[in-house]
């Protein structure tokens, strides 16, 4: 979940700054059929969830593998 996330918050900062610059990325053309209002609505929204899915994502469980204790023949 933190990779879909980090990549819905990085696609909506982008389009942000790309805005300014008076460019849109291809991936997001679409969002300005519907106006400015809605397009901003959609940006804010893919910065929002895209971060809450990052923060809020559960924690990766790691594997841990146990091994037979050895026995070490110091004297």
């Amino acid at each position: 979940m933190k990779k879909i996330g980090s990549f819905m918050a990085v696609i909506g900062i982008l389009a942000v700054v790309m805005n300014y610059l008076g460019r849109v990325p291809t991936l997001l053309m679409w969002i300005y059929n519907w106006g400015d209002t809605v397009a901003w609505a959609i940006k804010i929204g893919l910065i929002v969830v895209g971060g809450a899915l990052y923060f809020f994502a559960p924690k990766e469980i790691e594997e841990v593998h146990e091994t037979a204790p050895t026995e070490s023949n110091e004297k």
